[in-house]
C-alpha cells in the first residue's frame, strides 16, 4: 500500500482508534481488576495503578521527537508490535507472587500506549485534508468507544468466563492477556498493509530540525503558564473531577470485594457487565447528550447543570455500601452514575478547549490533557489506604465530601467563560 494517500480513511481510521483506546483500558481499567483477582491489597492496588497515568502525564515532554524521528507511520506501527510483546509478556508473568514483574511490563505498555497517542492523532491530522478530519471525526470517537465496551467489559466478562471454568484466576487472565496480545498483532499486520505513507512526500514541507522544534516546544509551555488566570484554570482541571478521581480506582474492588468487607460480591464476569459494559454505554450515551446540550446552552450555562451531574450522583456508591442491594439495582446504580459522569465531563473537555484557545492551542491543549491525567493520578494514589483505614462506607462519604471541591471550582471558572463559547453557529472573543 505505497500508494497511500489514495487508501480509504475507511480502511484504517477504525482500527486506529481502536487500537488507540485498547491499550489505554487494559493498563487504567483492566489491571486494577486483575490485581485485586490475584490477591493485592486496596491499598497497594490504586497506588501502582494510579502511577499508570503517570505517562499521559508526561507525555507532551516527548511528543516533539514524534516529530523529529521518524514517520508518525513508523511511530504507530512500532509502539503497537511493541505493546502486542507487552500484552505476550503480560499473560506469561501473571502470577501473584511476581506482582513486581508485571507492573514493570503494564509500565512498558502505558508508554508505549501514550506514544501511539501522539503519534495516531499527528498522523490523522498530516494524512487527511481539513475537510476529511471533520468528516471522520466521529467515527474515531465511536471507535474509540468502542474500544472502551471492548477493553472495560467483553475482556473483563471473558477472564471471568475463562475464571469459572478454569478454576484458576491467574491461568484465565494469562489465556486473556494472550487474546488481547493476538488481537493487536493482527491490528498491527493490518496497519502495516493499510496505514498510507507519511513518508517525504507528505513531510518534506513541514520537515523541522530539532532546535526549531524545541524552541517552539519551549514557547508553548512558557505562553500556557504566562496566560490570564492560567492557575486558576490548572486548579479547575485538577479539582472539578476529585469524586470521580478519588472513587474510580475503588469501583472494581468494591464490586467484587466480599459483602464481609463491604463490597457487593459480584463475580469478575458481573462486574465486566455492570461496570465495563453497562456503565460505558450509559457514560457514552451521557457525553453524547452532554455534547448537545453544551452546543445549545454554550459552556457558561452547561458548567452548573454538568458539574451537579458529575457529582451528585457518586451517591449511588454510598447508597449501596450501606443497603447491598441487588444486581438489577447495582446495575441501575452504576449506570446512573457513569451517566452523570459522561453528562458532566463534557464541561470539563469544553473548558479545556476553551482555555487552550490561542496561537499555540494544539500545544496548550495537550498540556491541559497532562494536568487531566494528573487529576486522576494523584488522588488515586491514596485512595486504597483511605478505603482500607475508613471501610467502603467511610470512603465514599469523604467522596461525597469531595462533591464541595467541583461546586466550588464551578462557581470559581464560571464568570470567566464567555457567554458565547460552545454555541452552535456562534462565536466568540477571549
Amino acid at each position: 500500500m505505497k500508494q497511500g494517500k489514495t487508501c480509504s480513511p475507511w480502511a484504517w481510521i477504525p482500527t486506529l482508534y481502536f487500537a488507540e483506546g485498547i491499550p489505554y483500558f487494559i493498563v487504567n481499567v483492566i489491571s486494577v481488576t486483575m490485581f485485586k483477582r490475584l490477591g493485592m491489597s486496596n491499598g497497594n492496588l490504586a497506588l501502582y495503578t494510579s502511577l499508570l497515568y503517570l505517562p499521559w502525564v508526561i507525555k507532551p515532554l516527548w511528543s516533539p521527537f514524534v516529530d523529529i524521528i521518524r514517520s508518525r507511520r513508523w511511530w504507530v506501527l512500532a509502539m503497537e508490535s511493541l505493546m502486542t510483546l507487552t500484552f505476550g509478556l503480560l499473560a506469561l508473568s501473571v502470577s501473584p507472587d511476581v506482582f513486581g514483574y508485571t507492573l514493570v511490563i503494564f509500565y512498558v505498555c502505558a508508554f508505549a500506549s501514550a506514544t501511539h497517542d501522539i503519534a495516531a492523532d499527528g498522523f490523522y491530522m498530516e494524512v487527511l485534508d481539513s475537510h476529511r478530519q471533520s468528516l471522520f471525526v466521529g467515527i474515531r470517537s465511536t471507535f474509540y468507544r468502542i474500544a472502551s465496551v471492548f477493553g472495560q467489559g467483553i475482556i473483563v466478562v471473558l477472564a471471568g468466563v475463562l475464571e469459572t471454568k478454569m478454576g484458576d484466576i491467574p491461568r484465565a487472565w494469562s489465556v486473556t492477556l494472550l487474546v488481547c496480545s493476538v488481537l493487536f498483532a493482527v491490528v498491527t499486520l493490518w496497519h502495516f498493509f493499510f496505514l498510507p505513507y507519511n513518508g517525504p512526500e507528505l513531510r518534506k514541507d513541514g520537515e523541522k530540525d530539532a532546535g526549531k522544534v524545541l524552541r517552539e516546544f519551549g514557547n508553548a509551555f512558557k505562553t500556557f503558564f504566562t496566560k490570564p488566570g492560567v492557575w486558576l484554570a490548572v486548579t479547575f482541571m485538577l479539582l472539578y473531577r476529585l469524586p470521580e478521581a478519588l472513587s474510580v480506582k475503588m469501583l472494581s474492588p468494591f464490586l467484587l470485594d466480599s459483602p464481609e468487607a463491604g463490597g457487593l460480591g459480584l463475580t469478575t464476569a458481573q462486574s465486566g457487565m455492570v461496570y465495563g459494559t453497562a456503565g460505558v454505554i450509559a457514560l457514552t450515551v451521557g457525553g453524547i447528550l452532554g455534547g448537545i446540550a453544551a452546543s445549545r446552552w454554550g459552556l457558561r450555562k452547561s458548567l452548573w447543570p454538568m458539574a451537579l451531574s458529575l457529582a451528585l450522583p457518586c451517591a449511588v456508591y454510598l447508597y449501596m455500601s450501606i443497603t447491598s442491594p441487588s444486581l438489577p439495582v447495582i446495575f441501575f446504580c452504576v449506570s446512573l452514575d457513569q451517566f452523570g459522569y459522561g453528562f458532566g465531563f463534557t464541561a470539563f473537555m469544553l473548558y479545556m478547549i476553551y482555555f487552550s484557545e490561542g496561537e499555540f492551542k494544539t500545544s496548550h491543549y495537550a498540556i491541559c490533557t497532562a494536568f487531566m491525567a494528573l487529576s486522576m493520578m494523584i488522588p488515586g494514589l491514596f485512595a486504597g489506604y483511605l478505603q482500607e483505614t475508613l471501610g467502603y462506607t467511610g470512603f465514599f462519604v469523604v467522596v461525597m465530601v469531595c462533591c464541595l471541591a467541583t461546586v466550588a471550582m464551578t462557581m470559581a471558572v464560571r464568570n470567566n467563560v464567555n457567554p458565547s463559547f460552545g454555541k452552535k453557529r456562534q462565536t466568540y472573543e477571549n
